[in-house]
């Protein structure tokens, strides 16, 4: 190819770069137009009277599903948190998935377990059980211990054979819930019997102090990559997902905080453990369900930060979660495939999924190859340094006006990160991340495209961290 011929094709990338992140970013500021809307609704719903509902009524029975493979650092706070948590009439649900570590001892220790009869029916499958557990000093909490089944999905499914409620809680065995979080998320359900489940804003809990199993205070973290996560965070949250839930199309509800009725679940087929994404997979399919069966049904979201999630602090385990993100939604795009563009499946077919699938999965390919290109080309003295600085300052101010919505749309939902020095980190964090981290990720994306394409499997490396205790945020 002639210097000329390769200049062309480099222009020609970097300008599909740029239409991409101008379009993206366009579509997102379009979306905190309609996330404020939401935002003002949910606090106009959400009144003292609204809430002491909760209070006059029989409110559903909620297991709160716990799966735990060699959580030993995290296990016994997120039980504590729980057996915390301001809920009437609750069920705590602890499915060790086979641990290599000490996670079932410090279960069996800390609560005082003892072995329990298996007296509930089982509707899905899942590996074998070896044992049922309850506590003497807690009545709520309930130990099941499996054989691992190589995946979340299969112990999430064996807990919900086990649970006793009509609402399922599926979280991570690092989830720290807020003390008000079922009574918020069972609104949901009380406002509307239609309902079949509800999603929440998932924060992290990295830079937060905890004791107890309780937030205590509110920080940013120490590290950049903790930061950056953040921001992450707020965006998919507090935009795209808040947006889709305005219309029932909702595409996932968070393995970090999903609430279910029990029933919908199981009529779904539970969780699919050979799915990847297993939360964005059953979202989907209880979709395809409602709309196939032609039975009214809602998904709801709360922007409410209910939750928290430790956030990886090393590079080894940030790429790993983001490979497996990235196989997860091709996976489920694949499997998905006729819901695209099917008006059958409502909002879902002919939004959510193509605007995910055009931006998430084709997006951050041409944005990584306008990338590549346009740098190419300078180096190779075809692209000048004025039309190379310019693509990446349009690149530059259209992610960090996205990202800096996302941030004021987290200050109106929760008043959090609001202390001078917080704030300011926080906008620094919206605006550094464009140069440099954004790119990593559109790399990972692509190769976890190709990890996707090869049939790479596995869950990866993920470093867990003990919660921090009564010292002060770092």
């Amino acid at each position: 190819m002639s210097t000329s011929s390769f200049g062309s094709v480099a222009l020609v990338l970097a300008a599909l770069g740029v239409a991409y992140i101008a379009l993206w970013s366009t579509s997102q500021l379009a979306m905190g137009g309609r996330a404020t809307l939401s935002l003002w609704r949910h606090h106009r719903r959400r009144t003292p009277r609204a809430r002491a509902l909760v209070d006059h009524v029989v409110t559903p029975r909620v297991s709160v599903i716990v799966p735990a493979c060699n959580e030993e650092l995290t296990v016994v706070e997120t039980v504590r948190a729980l057996l915390a948590l301001d809920y009437e009439s609750l069920e705590i649900v602890v499915v060790n998935d086979g641990s290599s570590d000490a996670t079932l001892a410090l279960l069996q220790r800390t609560f005082q377990l003892v072995p329990a009869p298996l007296v509930f029916a089982q509707p899905l499958a899942t590996k074998p059980i070896r044992g049922i557990y309850r506590s003497i000093t807690e009545r709520a909490l309930v130990v099941v211990d499996k054989d691992n089944g190589g995946c979340k999905a299969d112990a999430a499914n064996a807990g919900i054979n086990a649970a006793s409620g009509v609402l399922v809680l599926i979280i991570d065995a690092d989830t720290v819930l807020d003390p008000d979080a079922l009574n918020e998320a069972v609104l949901a359900f009380l406002e509307d019997p239609q309902t079949i489940g509800v999603g929440a804003y998932v924060a992290i809990a990295n830079g937060c102090r905890i004791q107890g199993g309780r937030i205590l205070d509110v920080a940013l973290p120490r590290s950049w990559l903790a930061r950056f996560q953040i921001v992450e965070y707020m965006r998919a949250f507090l935009l795209f997902r808040l947006a889709c839930a305005f219309r029932n199309g909702l595409l996932i509800l968070s393995g970090a905080f999903g609430l279910f009725r029990r029933d919908a679940v199981i009529a779904a087929g539970g969780y699919n453990p050979n799915a990847i994404g297993e939360d964005i997979d059953l979202t989907i399919r209880l979709h395809r369900h409602y709309r196939e069966s032609g039975q009214p049904f809602r998904i709801a979201f709360t922007p409410k930060p209910l939750c928290r999630t430790q956030a990886p602090e090393d590079w080894a385990s940030l790429q790993s979660q983001r490979y497996r993100w990235r196989r997860g939604l091709l996976q489920t795009v694949w499997r998905h495939r006729r819901v695209l563009g099917n008006p059958r499946y409502g909002v879902v077919g002919l939004m959510t999924l193509p605007y995910t699938v055009l931006f998430e999965g084709i997006g951050t390919i041409v944005e990584f190859a306008s990338y590549t290109a346009a740098t190419v080309a300078l180096l190779f003295g075809v692209l000048d340094w004025q039309r190379y600085g310019l693509m990446m300052l349009i690149w530059m101010l259209f992610g960090s006006a996205v990202s800096l919505m996302a941030v004021l749309l987290n200050d109106i939902a929760t008043r959090e990160y609001m202390r001078g020095r917080d704030l300011v980190l926080l906008v620094a964090a919206a605006i550094i991340e464009n140069f440099g981290y954004r790119q990593i990720n559109s790399w990972w994306a692509c190769v976890g495209t190709v990890q996707a394409i090869a049939g790479t499997g596995g869950w990866g490396v993920m470093k867990r961290r003990a919660f921090q205790g009564e010292d002060a945020p770092l």
